[in-house]
């Protein structure tokens, strides 16, 4: 699933191909719920942001189009005339300008509404926030992760919670954990703050380096990964063979490092036993 870094460059590559221009066409297909897409030919496009993992166009009509990846979802710019990489058939949303054509391809989730809805529409007012933005406040984060609602929550499942934080997924919450020595399955409650703060803050330095803005190690490009779709495979730190099992709603792997990620003493939560294993090197994660 892209997360909130891979949303961030496809919009500002959309976002170079829309902002202030025309849309000359425009046009949407299922499956699902079709949206009339139509209403917004012959508007201006005003913005084009990321919030998380929505990327969210606006256009000088007072709509906004917003769409949602998922896992396969994906943005291309093309220019008018020029072959597509993926099938029409897998085409979402197009729309078009005198100089260039932007496809989304394969996302579920492609919708209009009045920009104005916007702070009222649940799937982005609902978010916590967003880890690339430049006002992110790490304290109201950690005030989320400390909602007695989510005591019990593992840390792995936590910090994917976009009202908690808004752009972790799957690759960035594994690099996160490893890099602050954090067992996934550590409880919310059992995590001081200080270890919170950590893990909330790194996070926030990963998606900014691998974003492409300024972050805490001064990295210009992608950070190197040491957790995810690692599992059987020795831990690049210490040498200890990682391991993986599935953990939450979707049950998909999680990998760690049982010596850098140490599980918590007696009291803790125990090591995950079903579906736990030695994940073959190369095989699928999430």
């Amino acid at each position: 699933m892209p997360e909130g870094d891979a949303l961030y460059r496809f919009a500002r590559r959309v976002g170079d191909a829309l902002q202030g221009k025309v849309i000359l066409a425009a046009r949407a297909h299922g499956p699902g719920p079709v949206p009339k897409v139509e209403r917004v030919v012959g508007t201006v496009c005003e913005r084009v942001e990321s919030r998380g993992k929505n990327l969210l166009i606006t256009f000088d009509n007072g709509l906004a189009l917003r769409g949602h990846l998922r896992m396969y979802g994906t943005w291309h710019v093309y220019r008018p005339g020029q072959r597509w990489a993926r099938p029409a058939a897998e085409a979402r949303l197009v729309l078009e300008t005198a100089d260039a054509v932007v496809v989304n391809f394969s996302a579920p989730v492609i919708e209009l509404l009045e920009a104005r809805a916007l702070a009222h529409h649940a799937p982005v007012a609902e978010l916590g926030p967003d880890l690339l933005a430049d006002d992110f406040d790490p304290g109201e984060a950690l005030r989320r992760l400390r909602d007695p609602l989510r005591a019990e929550m593992t840390i792995g499942d936590a910090i994917m919670d976009q009202r908690v934080m808004a752009g972790v997924g799957n690759i960035w919450k594994h690099e996160t954990l490893f890099r602050c020595g954090v067992y996934p399955w550590a409880r919310v409650r059992d995590l001081d703050d200080s270890t919170l703060l950590e893990v909330i803050e790194t996070a926030q330095h990963l998606l900014r380096a691998s974003a492409g803005k300024s972050n805490k190690w001064g990295l210009g490009r992608r950070p190197s990964t040491y957790a995810y779709m690692r599992g059987g495979q020795p831990c690049r730190r210490c040498g200890t063979v990682l391991r993986s099992a599935r953990q939450g709603i979707d049950i998909r792997f999680t990998a760690w490092c049982p010596r850098c990620q140490p599980a918590p003493a007696a009291g803790g939560p125990a090591p995950p036993q079903q579906g736990a294993r030695n994940h073959p090197p190369g095989a699928p994660q999430g």
